[in-house]
């Protein structure tokens, strides 16, 4: 993901907005697309008890950026300020980069608890 992200922030940059802004604002709107779903379809299942309150703070993270992507998404149809939408487009793909991390991260503890640690 990290070429497309990468791809995408190159999409956000003032000169690519200014190009010709409709044409930006579909385009960026397709691109949001796959973002979603990937968030959509992280795997939430169940965790140690240990895990259960990190594992319940990554869901609440998810669903808070759920929430702005889907304010982004019909913002970058709307918005005259289309520098700010694009600012803002770039900080939540940076935002959810980090949830990836965590949720990777969360991923390596639980399975480092099934085969027991580095005792």
């Amino acid at each position: 993901m990290v070429t497309t992200t990468d791809s995408f922030l190159d999409l956000l940059r003032p000169e690519q907005v200014h190009a010709n802004v409709d044409a930006w604002r579909w385009t960026v709107r397709r691109r949001l697309v796959p973002v979603r779903d990937r968030l959509v379809a992280e795997p939430l299942h169940r965790r140690d008890a240990w895990l259960s309150a990190r594992a319940a703070c990554v869901v609440r993270e998810r669903d808070a950026l759920l929430a702005r992507l889907l304010l982004l998404s019909h913002e970058v149809l709307v918005e005259d300020d289309v520098d700010a939408v694009a600012r803002r487009l770039s900080r939540l793909l940076v935002d959810i980069e980090h949830h990836r991390q965590r949720l990777h991260d969360l991923a390596y503890d639980d399975v480092e608890l099934e085969i027991g640690g580095s005792e």
